[in-house]
């Protein structure tokens, strides 16, 4: 499975929703708490970048100048929230935290824009695999998924395209699929997609649900594995 950090890293370099959550500032609007992008540094602090109008912004160049603070740094979590690109029962796959300290980063940014650094201190995800806390020296020395950057348009993929051969999958639960005739076989809704497999919700005409992992025969690297692993696993279920 893929390592807690390695999940962690995914989701922050993504484009999941976010928002920075600092002291002071719990009564602005989430959209002034949103960064307009954001990235990972060699040391595994995050880079984010604000409005230069932005309440975050303003924060962090307040305890910069403030004197009397004895330190600049702002305390600081960013808030990540993964929902599945495909309509699913209980689509939100997963939470990300990472908490660290915030300052200012002048000249990386452009017109109108300031780039804020995270100093990441620690991290905490809770997705489809689990809860777990990440270190940070965990989360700077891990990598994003290799897919990650297509994940959602590659789900949006095969559920508009190949439905029949994701119907076929049930085939492969044996006893957790209550029916696996054709006629009457379950829902079968691709959710989750990384190097080491796909995870599908199965929704049963009942109306329970319940989600299924299908490993690939090795790592993939890129879109080219995936479709040969893809199928491969069509093949097995055919």
């Amino acid at each position: 499975m893929p390592s807690a950090a390695e999940r962690t890293r995914t989701l922050v370099q993504s484009t999941c929703s976010a928002v920075l959550l600092v002291p002071g500032l719990e009564s602005a609007d989430s959209d002034q708490l949103m960064p307009l992008s954001r990235g990972v540094g060699p040391d595994g602090d995050v880079f984010l970048e604000f409005p230069e109008v932005s309440p975050v912004v303003r924060a962090a160049a307040q305890a910069g100048y403030d004197e009397d603070a004895g330190d600049d740094e702002v305390p600081a979590v960013l808030e990540i929230t993964d929902v599945a690109p495909v309509a699913v029962p209980h689509r939100i796959r997963g939470r990300a935290r990472i908490a660290g300290r915030l300052t200012a980063v002048p000249g990386l940014a452009g017109p109108g824009r300031t780039m804020l650094r995270l100093e990441t201190d620690e991290a905490h995800i809770d997705d489809l695999w689990g809860t777990e806390s990440v270190a940070a020296e965990s989360f700077r020395d891990a990598a994003p998924d290799p897919l990650g950057d297509v994940e959602a348009d590659l789900l949006q993929h095969l559920h508009a395209a190949h439905p029949r051969e994701l119907a076929g999958l049930s085939g492969l639960l044996g006893a957790r699929a209550s029916c696996t005739c054709a006629a009457h076989r379950p829902a079968v809704v691709p959710l989750a997609l990384d190097r080491l497999g796909l995870r599908v919700r199965v929704c049963e005409r009942d109306g329970g649900c319940f989600d299924a992992r299908f490993e690939f025969p090795e790592p993939v690297r890129d879109v080219a594995g995936l479709s040969r692993a893809m199928h491969t696993l069509f093949a097995a279920a055919g």
